[in-house]
Protein backbone atom coordinates (compact mmCIF):
# COMPACT_ATOMS: atom_id res chain seq x y z
CA UNK A 1 0.00 0.00 0.00
CA UNK A 2 1.33 3.51 -0.81
CA UNK A 3 1.45 6.12 1.23
CA UNK A 4 -1.96 8.59 1.01
CA UNK A 5 -1.88 11.62 -0.90
CA UNK A 6 -1.42 15.02 1.09
CA UNK A 7 -0.91 18.09 0.67
CA UNK A 8 3.16 18.21 0.58
CA UNK A 9 3.25 14.65 -1.79
CA UNK A 10 5.43 14.68 -4.51
CA UNK A 11 3.34 14.21 -7.38
CA UNK A 12 4.85 11.10 -10.09
CA UNK A 13 1.51 9.31 -10.62
CA UNK A 14 -1.22 11.19 -12.81
CA UNK A 15 -4.74 9.79 -13.63
CA UNK A 16 -6.84 10.88 -16.43
CA UNK A 17 -10.31 10.02 -15.54
CA UNK A 18 -12.56 9.27 -18.64
CA UNK A 19 -11.65 9.70 -21.90
CA UNK A 20 -13.27 11.33 -24.99
CA UNK A 21 -12.02 15.10 -25.85
CA UNK A 22 -10.91 16.13 -22.85
CA UNK A 23 -9.41 12.58 -21.57
CA UNK A 24 -7.24 12.21 -24.90
CA UNK A 25 -6.32 16.33 -25.25
CA UNK A 26 -5.29 16.22 -21.65
CA UNK A 27 -2.84 12.95 -21.71
CA UNK A 28 -1.57 14.28 -24.97
CA UNK A 29 -0.32 17.26 -23.39
CA UNK A 30 0.75 15.60 -20.03
CA UNK A 31 2.98 13.29 -22.40
CA UNK A 32 4.42 15.58 -24.39
CA UNK A 33 5.59 18.27 -22.25
CA UNK A 34 6.27 16.48 -18.80
CA UNK A 35 6.43 12.15 -20.12
CA UNK A 36 9.96 11.38 -18.47
CA UNK A 37 8.54 13.13 -14.93
CA UNK A 38 5.38 11.52 -14.58
CA UNK A 39 3.49 8.29 -14.84
CA UNK A 40 0.65 8.76 -17.04
CA UNK A 41 -2.69 6.74 -16.28
CA UNK A 42 -6.33 6.97 -18.01
CA UNK A 43 -8.83 5.20 -17.53
CA UNK A 44 -11.69 4.98 -19.86
CA UNK A 45 -15.22 2.49 -20.61
CA UNK A 46 -15.99 1.93 -23.94
CA UNK A 47 -19.73 1.17 -22.58
CA UNK A 48 -19.71 4.74 -21.92
CA UNK A 49 -20.66 7.04 -24.96
CA UNK A 50 -18.91 10.69 -24.90
CA UNK A 51 -20.62 14.40 -26.06
CA UNK A 52 -18.66 14.23 -29.12
CA UNK A 53 -20.25 16.51 -30.98
CA UNK A 54 -17.80 19.12 -30.27
CA UNK A 55 -16.56 19.52 -33.68
CA UNK A 56 -15.74 23.50 -34.28
CA UNK A 57 -12.91 25.18 -32.70
CA UNK A 58 -11.41 28.49 -32.57
CA UNK A 59 -7.81 29.80 -34.03
CA UNK A 60 -6.20 28.71 -30.66
CA UNK A 61 -6.59 24.97 -31.83
CA UNK A 62 -3.59 25.68 -33.99
CA UNK A 63 -0.98 27.05 -31.37
CA UNK A 64 -2.23 24.12 -28.99
CA UNK A 65 -1.26 21.97 -32.43
CA UNK A 66 1.87 23.75 -32.78
CA UNK A 67 2.67 22.88 -28.96
CA UNK A 68 2.67 19.32 -29.42
CA UNK A 69 4.39 19.29 -33.00
CA UNK A 70 1.42 18.10 -34.23
CA UNK A 71 1.84 17.63 -38.49
CA UNK A 72 -1.28 19.51 -39.85
CA UNK A 73 -1.97 17.36 -42.82
CA UNK A 74 -2.08 14.02 -41.21
CA UNK A 75 -4.55 15.47 -38.42
CA UNK A 76 -6.53 16.98 -41.14
CA UNK A 77 -6.98 13.59 -42.78
CA UNK A 78 -7.14 11.27 -39.48
CA UNK A 79 -10.15 13.57 -38.46
CA UNK A 80 -11.86 13.94 -41.41
CA UNK A 81 -11.23 17.54 -40.90
CA UNK A 82 -11.94 20.87 -42.88
CA UNK A 83 -11.06 24.65 -42.28
CA UNK A 84 -13.00 27.17 -40.62
CA UNK A 85 -13.12 30.93 -40.85
CA UNK A 86 -15.49 31.75 -38.78
CA UNK A 87 -19.11 31.60 -37.90
CA UNK A 88 -22.12 32.58 -40.01
CA UNK A 89 -25.25 33.92 -37.96
CA UNK A 90 -28.21 33.39 -39.53
CA UNK A 91 -31.60 35.18 -37.99
CA UNK A 92 -30.64 35.94 -35.22
CA UNK A 93 -31.24 39.84 -34.61
CA UNK A 94 -34.42 39.60 -37.25
CA UNK A 95 -35.53 36.95 -39.14
CA UNK A 96 -34.16 37.23 -42.85
CA UNK A 97 -30.42 38.99 -40.92
CA UNK A 98 -27.01 37.14 -41.78
CA UNK A 99 -23.50 38.28 -40.98
CA UNK A 100 -20.29 36.17 -40.36
CA UNK A 101 -18.04 36.27 -37.09
CA UNK A 102 -15.07 36.09 -39.12
CA UNK A 103 -11.60 35.22 -37.09
CA UNK A 104 -10.09 38.19 -38.75
CA UNK A 105 -8.25 41.50 -38.42
CA UNK A 106 -11.01 44.10 -39.87
CA UNK A 107 -9.12 47.05 -41.48
CA UNK A 108 -6.48 49.18 -40.24
CA UNK A 109 -6.30 50.49 -36.67
CA UNK A 110 -3.50 53.25 -35.71
CA UNK A 111 -2.88 54.12 -32.50
CA UNK A 112 -5.68 56.83 -32.13
CA UNK A 113 -8.34 54.79 -32.75
CA UNK A 114 -10.03 51.30 -33.89
CA UNK A 115 -11.17 50.85 -37.69
CA UNK A 116 -14.72 51.28 -36.87
CA UNK A 117 -14.89 54.87 -36.25
CA UNK A 118 -13.04 55.83 -39.73
CA UNK A 119 -15.45 53.22 -40.82
CA UNK A 120 -18.24 54.60 -39.29
CA UNK A 121 -17.45 58.33 -40.55
CA UNK A 122 -16.99 56.69 -44.17
CA UNK A 123 -20.35 54.75 -44.15
CA UNK A 124 -21.83 58.39 -43.03
CA UNK A 125 -20.51 60.57 -45.79
CA UNK A 126 -21.75 56.87 -48.23
CA UNK A 127 -18.23 56.20 -49.32
CA UNK A 128 -17.67 52.94 -47.43
CA UNK A 129 -18.40 49.72 -48.34
CA UNK A 130 -20.16 46.61 -45.77
CA UNK A 131 -17.95 46.46 -42.72
CA UNK A 132 -17.11 42.39 -44.05
CA UNK A 133 -15.54 43.97 -47.27
CA UNK A 134 -12.07 44.86 -45.04
CA UNK A 135 -11.68 41.83 -43.84
CA UNK A 136 -10.15 39.17 -45.57
CA UNK A 137 -11.29 35.96 -43.54
CA UNK A 138 -14.83 37.10 -43.61
CA UNK A 139 -14.03 38.16 -47.65
CA UNK A 140 -12.96 34.24 -48.24
CA UNK A 141 -15.54 33.00 -46.46
CA UNK A 142 -18.22 34.64 -48.22
CA UNK A 143 -16.56 33.63 -51.13
CA UNK A 144 -16.09 30.35 -50.25
CA UNK A 145 -12.23 30.20 -50.80
CA UNK A 146 -9.63 29.02 -48.74
CA UNK A 147 -5.96 28.17 -49.24
CA UNK A 148 -3.07 28.46 -46.63
CA UNK A 149 0.73 27.74 -46.33
CA UNK A 150 3.88 28.23 -43.87
CA UNK A 151 3.96 32.07 -44.61
CA UNK A 152 0.26 32.44 -45.18
CA UNK A 153 -1.18 35.38 -43.23
CA UNK A 154 -4.55 33.80 -43.06
CA UNK A 155 -6.55 33.26 -39.41
CA UNK A 156 -8.38 29.78 -38.94
CA UNK A 157 -9.77 26.93 -37.56
CA UNK A 158 -11.24 23.40 -37.91
CA UNK A 159 -13.98 21.50 -37.74
CA UNK A 160 -13.31 17.62 -37.12
CA UNK A 161 -14.71 14.09 -36.55
CA UNK A 162 -14.48 14.74 -32.18
CA UNK A 163 -14.55 10.58 -32.27
CA UNK A 164 -11.57 10.60 -34.46
CA UNK A 165 -9.57 12.96 -33.05
CA UNK A 166 -10.63 11.24 -29.53
CA UNK A 167 -8.62 8.09 -31.28
CA UNK A 168 -5.56 10.20 -33.06
CA UNK A 169 -4.75 11.81 -30.09
CA UNK A 170 -4.89 8.07 -28.32
CA UNK A 171 -2.46 7.09 -30.55
CA UNK A 172 -0.71 9.72 -29.91
CA UNK A 173 0.12 9.50 -26.30
CA UNK A 174 -0.08 6.21 -26.36
CA UNK A 175 3.26 6.61 -28.29
CA UNK A 176 4.85 8.69 -25.31
CA UNK A 177 4.45 6.03 -22.68
CA UNK A 178 0.37 6.94 -21.28
CA UNK A 179 -1.09 4.15 -20.15
CA UNK A 180 -5.15 3.50 -21.18
CA UNK A 181 -6.67 1.18 -18.45
CA UNK A 182 -10.50 0.00 -20.29
CA UNK A 183 -13.12 -0.27 -17.19
CA UNK A 184 -15.91 1.84 -15.75
CA UNK A 185 -15.31 3.60 -12.29
CA UNK A 186 -17.61 2.38 -9.84
CA UNK A 187 -16.18 4.43 -6.87
CA UNK A 188 -13.90 6.64 -6.02
CA UNK A 189 -11.69 5.93 -2.67
CA UNK A 190 -10.85 9.64 -0.47
CA UNK A 191 -8.44 10.18 2.47
CA UNK A 192 -10.26 10.44 5.41
CA UNK A 193 -8.03 12.82 7.40
CA UNK A 194 -7.22 15.02 4.30
CA UNK A 195 -10.06 14.24 2.06
CA UNK A 196 -7.76 13.89 -1.00
CA UNK A 197 -8.36 11.72 -3.64
CA UNK A 198 -6.51 8.31 -3.12
CA UNK A 199 -7.81 6.29 -5.64
CA UNK A 200 -10.37 5.58 -8.46
CA UNK A 201 -12.20 1.86 -8.05
CA UNK A 202 -13.26 0.29 -11.33
CA UNK A 203 -16.57 -2.06 -11.31
CA UNK A 204 -14.34 -5.20 -12.05
CA UNK A 205 -12.65 -4.75 -8.01
CA UNK A 206 -9.26 -3.24 -9.93
CA UNK A 207 -7.97 -0.23 -8.09
CA UNK A 208 -5.88 2.63 -9.81
CA UNK A 209 -3.79 4.70 -7.45
CA UNK A 210 -2.88 8.23 -7.88
CA UNK A 211 -1.23 11.29 -6.57
CA UNK A 212 -3.13 13.96 -9.12
CA UNK A 213 -6.54 13.33 -10.87
CA UNK A 214 -7.97 14.52 -13.63
CA UNK A 215 -11.33 14.77 -13.94
CA UNK A 216 -13.59 14.20 -17.37
CA UNK A 217 -15.71 12.58 -16.58
CA UNK A 218 -17.98 15.08 -18.29
CA UNK A 219 -21.26 16.40 -17.04
CA UNK A 220 -21.69 14.04 -14.34
CA UNK A 221 -18.48 15.61 -12.47
CA UNK A 222 -17.27 12.20 -11.16
CA UNK A 223 -14.39 13.25 -8.77
CA UNK A 224 -14.90 16.99 -8.80
CA UNK A 225 -18.70 17.22 -7.73
CA UNK A 226 -20.17 14.06 -7.13
CA UNK A 227 -16.86 12.86 -4.53
CA UNK A 228 -15.48 16.33 -3.76
CA UNK A 229 -18.08 18.45 -3.91
CA UNK A 230 -16.72 21.58 -5.04
CA UNK A 231 -20.04 23.69 -5.95
CA UNK A 232 -21.62 24.62 -9.17
CA UNK A 233 -22.65 28.19 -10.39
CA UNK A 234 -25.65 28.30 -12.43
CA UNK A 235 -26.07 30.40 -15.47
CA UNK A 236 -29.72 29.27 -16.76
CA UNK A 237 -30.85 32.56 -16.04
CA UNK A 238 -28.15 34.42 -18.75
CA UNK A 239 -28.15 31.02 -21.17
CA UNK A 240 -31.46 29.07 -20.85
CA UNK A 241 -30.58 26.49 -23.64
CA UNK A 242 -30.66 23.49 -22.03
CA UNK A 243 -31.27 20.96 -24.64
CA UNK A 244 -29.02 19.89 -27.52
CA UNK A 245 -30.08 16.97 -30.09
CA UNK A 246 -27.13 15.70 -32.20
CA UNK A 247 -27.60 13.74 -35.65
CA UNK A 248 -25.19 13.50 -38.86
CA UNK A 249 -25.91 13.28 -42.35
CA UNK A 250 -24.07 12.53 -46.10
CA UNK A 251 -22.88 15.77 -47.24
CA UNK A 252 -24.89 16.75 -50.51
CA UNK A 253 -22.45 19.99 -51.47
CA UNK A 254 -18.90 21.14 -51.42
CA UNK A 255 -17.73 22.30 -48.04
CA UNK A 256 -18.28 25.58 -46.58
CA UNK A 257 -15.25 27.34 -44.51
CA UNK A 258 -17.14 28.13 -41.86
CA UNK A 259 -19.87 26.62 -39.53
CA UNK A 260 -24.00 27.73 -39.47
CA UNK A 261 -25.50 29.15 -36.64
CA UNK A 262 -28.91 29.40 -37.10
CA UNK A 263 -32.21 31.19 -34.86
CA UNK A 264 -35.19 29.18 -34.78
CA UNK A 265 -38.39 29.59 -32.19
CA UNK A 266 -36.36 28.56 -29.48
CA UNK A 267 -32.73 28.55 -29.99
CA UNK A 268 -30.83 27.51 -32.86
CA UNK A 269 -29.80 25.38 -35.35
CA UNK A 270 -25.93 24.45 -36.35
CA UNK A 271 -23.75 22.92 -39.35
CA UNK A 272 -21.04 21.59 -39.57
CA UNK A 273 -19.63 20.43 -42.46
CA UNK A 274 -16.63 17.74 -42.14
CA UNK A 275 -15.04 15.80 -45.75
CA UNK A 276 -17.44 12.60 -44.99
CA UNK A 277 -19.80 14.02 -43.65
CA UNK A 278 -22.15 16.92 -42.14
CA UNK A 279 -22.84 17.47 -38.15
CA UNK A 280 -26.03 18.96 -37.51
CA UNK A 281 -27.04 20.08 -34.11
CA UNK A 282 -30.51 22.08 -32.77
CA UNK A 283 -29.73 23.57 -29.06
CA UNK A 284 -33.45 24.64 -27.39
CA UNK A 285 -34.94 25.74 -24.54
CA UNK A 286 -37.30 22.83 -23.08
CA UNK A 287 -39.27 25.30 -21.44
CA UNK A 288 -40.38 26.67 -25.56
CA UNK A 289 -39.92 23.29 -27.15
CA UNK A 290 -40.59 19.98 -26.46
CA UNK A 291 -37.87 17.50 -27.16
CA UNK A 292 -40.44 15.49 -29.54
CA UNK A 293 -41.36 18.76 -31.26
CA UNK A 294 -37.39 19.54 -31.40
CA UNK A 295 -36.64 16.26 -33.16
CA UNK A 296 -39.26 16.86 -35.52
CA UNK A 297 -37.45 19.90 -36.23
CA UNK A 298 -34.12 19.29 -36.55
CA UNK A 299 -35.04 16.33 -39.40
CA UNK A 300 -36.69 18.59 -41.20
CA UNK A 301 -34.57 21.12 -41.71
CA UNK A 302 -31.37 18.98 -42.13
CA UNK A 303 -29.47 18.43 -45.60
CA UNK A 304 -29.10 15.19 -47.29
CA UNK A 305 -29.89 11.32 -45.98
CA UNK A 306 -29.22 11.44 -41.87
CA UNK A 307 -26.37 8.78 -40.95
CA UNK A 308 -26.96 7.94 -37.19
CA UNK A 309 -30.07 8.69 -35.09
CA UNK A 310 -30.36 12.14 -32.93
CA UNK A 311 -28.91 12.22 -29.89
CA UNK A 312 -30.71 14.05 -26.91
CA UNK A 313 -28.02 16.02 -24.93
CA UNK A 314 -29.17 17.78 -21.46
CA UNK A 315 -27.02 20.14 -19.79
CA UNK A 316 -27.23 23.12 -17.42
CA UNK A 317 -25.34 25.95 -18.40
CA UNK A 318 -22.58 27.28 -15.91
CA UNK A 319 -19.24 27.07 -13.82
CA UNK A 320 -17.65 24.44 -11.50
CA UNK A 321 -17.08 26.81 -8.71
CA UNK A 322 -13.91 25.40 -7.98
CA UNK A 323 -11.78 23.39 -10.99
CA UNK A 324 -9.25 22.63 -8.73
CA UNK A 325 -9.92 21.23 -5.81
CA UNK A 326 -7.55 19.38 -3.59
CA UNK A 327 -6.04 17.29 -6.11
CA UNK A 328 -8.25 17.06 -8.56
CA UNK A 329 -8.11 19.22 -11.53
CA UNK A 330 -11.58 19.15 -13.88
CA UNK A 331 -11.19 19.97 -17.60
CA UNK A 332 -14.24 19.95 -20.48
CA UNK A 333 -17.55 19.47 -19.10
CA UNK A 334 -16.97 18.25 -16.33
CA UNK A 335 -15.61 22.10 -15.18
CA UNK A 336 -18.26 23.57 -16.39
CA UNK A 337 -20.64 24.85 -19.96
CA UNK A 338 -21.75 27.99 -21.61
CA UNK A 339 -23.18 26.02 -24.69
CA UNK A 340 -21.44 25.48 -28.12
CA UNK A 341 -22.18 28.81 -29.69
CA UNK A 342 -19.00 30.14 -30.35
CA UNK A 343 -17.44 27.11 -30.34
CA UNK A 344 -15.06 27.64 -27.14
CA UNK A 345 -15.77 24.01 -25.74
CA UNK A 346 -12.55 22.91 -26.74
CA UNK A 347 -10.20 25.95 -26.41
CA UNK A 348 -11.12 25.42 -22.58
CA UNK A 349 -9.77 21.74 -22.35
CA UNK A 350 -6.71 22.65 -23.92
CA UNK A 351 -5.82 26.39 -22.08
CA UNK A 352 -7.07 24.02 -18.79
CA UNK A 353 -4.57 21.46 -18.99
CA UNK A 354 -1.94 24.22 -20.49
CA UNK A 355 -2.22 25.94 -17.35
CA UNK A 356 -2.13 22.80 -15.21
CA UNK A 357 1.54 22.14 -17.10
CA UNK A 358 2.84 25.65 -16.72
CA UNK A 359 2.03 25.48 -12.74
CA UNK A 360 2.31 21.61 -12.29
CA UNK A 361 2.24 20.87 -8.21
CA UNK A 362 5.95 18.52 -8.32
CA UNK A 363 6.64 19.14 -5.05
CA UNK A 364 2.46 19.04 -3.99
CA UNK A 365 -0.65 21.23 -3.43
CA UNK A 366 0.29 24.81 -3.06
CA UNK A 367 -2.71 26.98 -2.02
CA UNK A 368 -1.53 30.09 -4.12
CA UNK A 369 -1.46 28.06 -6.86
CA UNK A 370 -4.87 26.26 -6.59
CA UNK A 371 -6.10 30.06 -5.90
CA UNK A 372 -4.31 31.55 -9.02
CA UNK A 373 -5.15 28.22 -11.43
CA UNK A 374 -9.19 28.76 -10.45
CA UNK A 375 -9.40 32.46 -10.65
CA UNK A 376 -7.50 32.42 -14.34
CA UNK A 377 -10.32 29.91 -15.18
CA UNK A 378 -13.41 31.62 -13.53
CA UNK A 379 -12.20 34.89 -15.48
CA UNK A 380 -12.12 33.41 -18.53
CA UNK A 381 -14.91 31.73 -18.75
CA UNK A 382 -17.03 34.37 -17.19
CA UNK A 383 -15.38 36.64 -20.76
CA UNK A 384 -16.43 33.47 -22.89
CA UNK A 385 -19.91 33.97 -20.65
CA UNK A 386 -20.88 37.32 -21.53
CA UNK A 387 -19.25 37.12 -25.10
CA UNK A 388 -22.10 34.46 -25.52
CA UNK A 389 -24.92 36.38 -24.10
CA UNK A 390 -24.26 39.35 -26.08
CA UNK A 391 -25.72 37.04 -28.69
CA UNK A 392 -28.84 36.68 -27.12
CA UNK A 393 -29.49 39.82 -25.66
CA UNK A 394 -29.15 41.73 -28.44
CA UNK A 395 -31.76 40.56 -30.74
CA UNK A 396 -35.22 42.09 -31.91
CA UNK A 397 -37.09 38.74 -32.54
CA UNK A 398 -40.57 38.42 -31.10
CA UNK A 399 -41.16 34.97 -30.13
CA UNK A 400 -41.31 34.56 -25.55
CA UNK A 401 -37.65 32.99 -25.75
CA UNK A 402 -35.75 36.04 -27.34
CA UNK A 403 -38.23 38.41 -25.90
CA UNK A 404 -37.06 36.94 -22.29
CA UNK A 405 -33.29 36.98 -23.47
CA UNK A 406 -33.77 40.21 -24.30
CA UNK A 407 -35.16 42.05 -21.60
CA UNK A 408 -33.13 39.90 -19.06
CA UNK A 409 -30.87 41.94 -16.80
CA UNK A 410 -27.17 40.94 -17.81
CA UNK A 411 -23.84 40.67 -16.29
CA UNK A 412 -22.61 44.52 -15.50
CA UNK A 413 -19.49 43.45 -17.24
CA UNK A 414 -21.47 42.90 -20.66
CA UNK A 415 -23.86 45.69 -19.72
CA UNK A 416 -20.74 48.23 -19.86
CA UNK A 417 -19.10 47.16 -22.65
CA UNK A 418 -22.38 47.26 -24.44
CA UNK A 419 -22.48 50.94 -23.26
CA UNK A 420 -19.43 51.61 -24.19
CA UNK A 421 -19.85 50.23 -28.12
CA UNK A 422 -23.64 51.60 -28.21
CA UNK A 423 -22.49 55.28 -26.79
CA UNK A 424 -19.10 55.33 -28.36
CA UNK A 425 -17.88 52.56 -30.85
CA UNK A 426 -15.46 51.84 -28.55
CA UNK A 427 -14.58 48.00 -28.17
CA UNK A 428 -12.04 47.55 -25.41
CA UNK A 429 -10.14 44.49 -24.16
CA UNK A 430 -7.82 43.16 -21.96
CA UNK A 431 -5.48 40.19 -21.56
CA UNK A 432 -8.04 38.44 -20.31
CA UNK A 433 -10.25 38.37 -23.18
CA UNK A 434 -10.33 35.17 -25.55
CA UNK A 435 -12.43 37.38 -27.97
CA UNK A 436 -10.83 40.48 -29.25
CA UNK A 437 -12.25 44.10 -30.57
CA UNK A 438 -12.72 42.22 -33.85
CA UNK A 439 -14.95 39.83 -32.38
CA UNK A 440 -17.13 42.11 -30.56
CA UNK A 441 -17.46 44.30 -33.38
CA UNK A 442 -18.80 41.92 -35.74
CA UNK A 443 -21.29 40.19 -33.49
CA UNK A 444 -22.62 43.86 -31.88
CA UNK A 445 -22.86 45.55 -35.47
CA UNK A 446 -24.43 41.80 -36.74
CA UNK A 447 -27.04 41.98 -33.33
CA UNK A 448 -28.17 45.41 -34.74
CA UNK A 449 -26.71 47.75 -31.93
CA UNK A 450 -26.02 51.16 -33.56
CA UNK A 451 -23.33 53.40 -32.42
CA UNK A 452 -24.95 56.99 -31.43
CA UNK A 453 -20.98 58.25 -32.13
CA UNK A 454 -17.78 57.44 -32.89
CA UNK A 455 -13.87 58.99 -32.32
CA UNK A 456 -13.57 61.97 -35.34
CA UNK A 457 -10.40 60.89 -36.36
CA UNK A 458 -11.58 59.99 -39.80
CA UNK A 459 -12.93 63.97 -40.16
CA UNK A 460 -9.02 65.11 -40.43
CA UNK A 461 -9.31 63.27 -43.77
CA UNK A 462 -11.02 64.50 -46.82
CA UNK A 463 -14.07 62.40 -48.62
CA UNK A 464 -11.58 61.44 -51.34
CA UNK A 465 -8.30 60.42 -49.21
CA UNK A 466 -10.92 58.60 -47.00
CA UNK A 467 -12.28 56.99 -50.23
CA UNK A 468 -9.18 55.88 -52.04
CA UNK A 469 -8.31 54.18 -48.52
CA UNK A 470 -11.30 52.45 -48.54
CA UNK A 471 -11.05 51.25 -52.20
CA UNK A 472 -7.58 50.38 -51.80
CA UNK A 473 -8.57 48.57 -48.84
CA UNK A 474 -11.15 46.20 -50.54
CA UNK A 475 -9.28 45.79 -54.17
CA UNK A 476 -6.57 44.34 -51.88
CA UNK A 477 -8.61 42.15 -50.00
CA UNK A 478 -10.64 41.00 -53.13
CA UNK A 479 -7.82 40.23 -55.15
CA UNK A 480 -6.03 38.03 -52.39
CA UNK A 481 -9.80 36.18 -52.58
CA UNK A 482 -9.97 36.14 -56.29
CA UNK A 483 -6.22 34.73 -56.63
CA UNK A 484 -7.10 31.48 -53.69
CA UNK A 485 -8.80 28.28 -54.94
CA UNK A 486 -12.45 27.29 -53.64
CA UNK A 487 -12.44 25.86 -49.81
CA UNK A 488 -13.17 22.22 -51.50
CA UNK A 489 -10.63 22.42 -53.89
CA UNK A 490 -8.28 23.30 -51.43
CA UNK A 491 -9.13 20.12 -49.18
CA UNK A 492 -8.82 17.96 -51.96
CA UNK A 493 -5.65 18.84 -53.04
CA UNK A 494 -4.03 19.27 -49.40
CA UNK A 495 -5.49 16.54 -47.01
CA UNK A 496 -8.26 14.46 -48.71
CA UNK A 497 -7.81 11.01 -47.24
Amino acid sequence: MTAAPSPDQVIKRVVVAGGGTAGWIAAAALAKHLGPLLEIVLVESDEIGTVGVGEATIPTIRTFHRLLELDEREFLRATQATFKLGIAFENWAQDGDRYIHSFGRVGQSIWMGDFQHMWLRGRAAGIADELGAYCFELAAAEAGKFATADDAKINYAYHFDAGLYARYLRAFSEARGVTRIEGKISSVVQNAETGFIEAIELDDGRRVEGDLFVDCTGFRGLLIEQTLRAGYEDWSHWLPTNRALAVQTKAVAPARPYTRAIAHEAGWQWQIPLQHRVGNGLVYCSDHLSDDAAREKLLAQVDGETITEPRLIRYVTGRRKRVWDKNCVALGLASGFVEPLESTSIHLIMIGITRLIQSFPFAGMKESVVRRYNDLAETELERVRDFIILHYHLNERPEPFWQRCATMEIPDTLAQRIALFRESALTPQTADDLFQADSWLQVMLGQRLEPTDYHHMGHVLSDAHLARAFADLKGNIAGAVGRMPTHQAFLDGYCAR
